[in-house]
């Protein structure tokens, strides 16, 4: 796959790929290519087999994703001027695979977002979480909200929406905010040392896992794919299955012994 891009940085080691946020100077925001780079590098990964787990850091060491900029973005209300930070969120959602924040700074508005999005999140004991929309004209009402919601509960969510405070990486843990607090140096040895241990499980029984999981706001987007990728091709390498098609090409009765099988 690809590994040359503007806005990101992409590497694999065994079965742990990594995508860095590479905007250190603008805090990391996404902007509207890192949306299109992170999508697409994610798609090409969810297309190959030896990587089994995704982590997602940024830059340096002050900043994890402090949100957003539409900078260079077409001036109108349709979709040219709107950041497309919902297909970076549903790439991460459509992955089969395991995703890991790993969060070495400001995670901020769509940043604080991203991490939520991701499936775990570890963080170094510095690091600060806040949700910064109100307070400059913005919001996210999807991702933002629902996914927050079930991690922190309602009233929670909702303090943290309309009060926007910072929420140090110790009480985000005491919250149900992320996963896991490391002492700063420790952040990626920590990190590296939870995917390889999430690498050795079954990968079709984690896809399976995380599908369920997303089916449940996914609708029936999320109920086809879990229908789709995971049970489809598996009920195509039956016996019942290879019998109908080879019987339907025959002009024939299938053999119905072979049904369940």
């Amino acid at each position: 796959m690809s590994t040359n891009y503007e806005t990101i940085l992409y590497s694999t080691d065994g079965p742990v790929g990594t995508i860095t946020l590479n905007r250190p100077d603008n805090g990391n925001m996404f902007n509207e290519t890192m949306c299109h780079e992170i999508r697409d590098c994610i798609e090409a990964m969810r297309r190959e087999t030896e990587t089994r787990v995704l982590v997602i850091t940024g830059a340096g060491d002050r900043f994890f994703c402090i949100g957003g900029q539409k900078d260079g973005m077409e001036n109108t209300r349709l979709y040219a001027g709107v950041l497309p930070t919902l297909e970076m969120y549903e790439a991460i959602e459509r992955l089969q695979k395991p995703v890991i924040a790993a969060v070495n700074g400001f995670a901020v508005g769509g940043g604080n977002v991203l991490q939520v999005v991701c499936d775990i999140t570890i963080a170094k004991r510095s690091a600060i979480f806040r949700q910064v929309g109100p307070m400059m004209g913005s919001f996210d009402a999807g991702y933002g909200t629902w996914y927050l919601e079930d991690l922190v509960g309602k009233k929670k969510a909702k303090e943290m929406w309309f009060r926007n405070p910072k929420i140090s990486a110790d009480e985000a843990l005491d919250i149900g905010l992320i996963n896991q607090v490391v002492d700063d140096d420790d952040l990626m040895r920590a990190t590296r040392e939870m995917a390889l241990e999430i690498a050795d499980r079954g990968a079709f029984a984690l896809a399976s896992v995380k599908a369920a999981f997303t089916a449940r706001h996914g609708g029936v987007s999320g109920l086809g794919r879990m229908a789709h990728d995971l049970l489809l091709r598996q009920y195509l390498e039956s016996d019942e299955s290879k019998e109908l098609g080879k019987s339907f090409r025959e002009k024939r009765a299938p053999d119905s012994d072979t049904f369940g099988q």
